[in-house]
């Protein structure tokens, strides 16, 4: 007779400190990096950028009250994108008809008496002690979620998307779109349309439906324009993208200044927090919309090549995370996230360029700004919640 436990009878398995211990130790390993440091760069790049465009407020302000405020709405965009990325992504699946529905409940107390209108646009909820929320930058992230989900599990039981699939996905993404509309907000409704497209085209939809609703969504943007959707200043932001001679110093201004502001740094800029451009107040919004200007003056085309290079990264680094997951559902969570983040730096630098219309959004983790932060960092979480579970299987 032997002590212990039964020849027939396996002890229990316990994991010893040092199996844990390394458990510990592969997240970390297998933690993108590259992923969370271009991210992470940009977004203390971009405080910088705040207080230069902000420290000459009026007197009696405080003039790091910009730069206070961009490294809180940063300290908690890191918090939900650390909580984002712990939880598996694929009991997502389950919660994400909740997180699109929630989101657009936000979007519709928007528009009630809740709401208030910035520049034009109803699409913030002013909360106690000065700060707002922006619940279409929310809406990002359900989007992609909300469409991953539908269009994956269809997959699991075929090859391709059905049409009845298609017009499933065109409801899901069209009430945002129109709820964003009403606020109006037009730069939010083509990144989600944009979001949209991408999620379809990898899920593998037919190219002429693919085509056919592109072609849809030019006549509803032509439709938008004709029976007075949009305000009369954003249609006339679109005349002055056509024709960037018209009214110089009205709804031409803005692109004209930025225009000069960026020129003005030449090859090398003018120095960090110099720039008779960014000082003098030139340029209107230059913290939010514009910011890419006192890049472009202040350090110059090697400044702004350096930034546009941190978005490449970032950018390659969330494709390669698409291709190498190991469920549809994960890679369709990362081509939106992909697809969001790609137009949102082009429109921006393009609108500021004059080679895009302006159409309001703000760049990815530089611009000023808390809703956009917080979203931002939670479409990181979820890149690195997707690339930790393939490494870890």
């Amino acid at each position: 007779m032997t002590l212990g436990y039964p020849q027939t009878i396996a002890p229990p398995k316990r994991k010893s400190l040092a199996a844990r211990a390394r458990g510990r130790e592969s997240v970390l390993r297998r933690f993108d990096w590259v992923l969370f440091l271009a991210a992470f760069t940009l977004s203390i790049g971009g405080a910088l950028f705040v207080f230069s465009a902000t420290r000459g407020v009026g007197a009696g302000e405080d003039p790091q009250a910009f730069l206070k405020r961009h490294l809180l709405n940063l300290g908690i965009g890191l918090l939900l994108g650390a909580a984002t990325m712990l939880f598996d992504y694929r009991t997502l699946r389950a919660y994400a008809p909740f997180v699109y529905v929630l989101s657009i409940l936000g979007l519709i107390a928007v528009l009630s008496p809740l709401g208030t209108s910035v520049n034009g646009a109803q699409a913030w909820i002013m909360l106690p002690g000065g700060f707002s929320v922006q619940p279409s930058e929310f809406m990002k992230v359900a989007l992609v979620v909300g469409l991953a989900m539908l269009l994956a599990e269809r997959r699991d039981a075929q090859t391709e998307p059905q049409f009845r699939d298609v017009l499933t996905a065109l409801l899901i993404a069209a009430v945002p779109l129109a709820l964003v509309m009403m606020q109006p907000d037009l730069g939010t409704a083509v990144v989600m349309g944009m979001i949209f497209i991408g999620i379809l085209a990898v899920a593998g939809m037919r190219l002429t439906w693919l085509a056919a609703l592109i072609v849809l969504g030019v006549l509803a943007a032509v439709v938008a324009v004709q029976v007075g959707v949009l305000d009369q200043y954003q249609i006339d932001r679109l005349l002055a993208f056509a024709n960037p001679e018209l009214d110089p110093q009205g709804v031409g201004y803005n692109t004209n200044q930025a225009r000069i502001t960026v020129g003005s740094g030449g090859l090398t800029g003018t120095g960090l927090f110099e720039g008779s451009q960014t000082n003098g107040e030139f340029v209107p919004e230059q913290q939010t919309d514009f910011i890419f200007t006192v890049i472009g003056e202040q350090l110059g085309f090697v400044g702004s090549a350096v930034l546009i290079g941190l978005f490449a990264i970032l950018l390659w680094r969330a494709g390669r995370i698409a291709m190498r997951a190991e469920d549809l559902f994960g890679t369709l969570v990362a081509t939106g996230i992909l697809c969001w983040f790609t137009f949102q730096m082009f429109e921006n630098i393009g609108m500021v360029t004059g080679i895009m219309p302006v159409t309001g959004v703000p760049l990815p983790f530089v611009s000023y700004g808390g809703t956009s932060m917080f979203a931002n960092w939670m479409a990181i979480g979820l890149l690195e919640n997707v690339h930790l579970r393939r490494a870890l299987r």
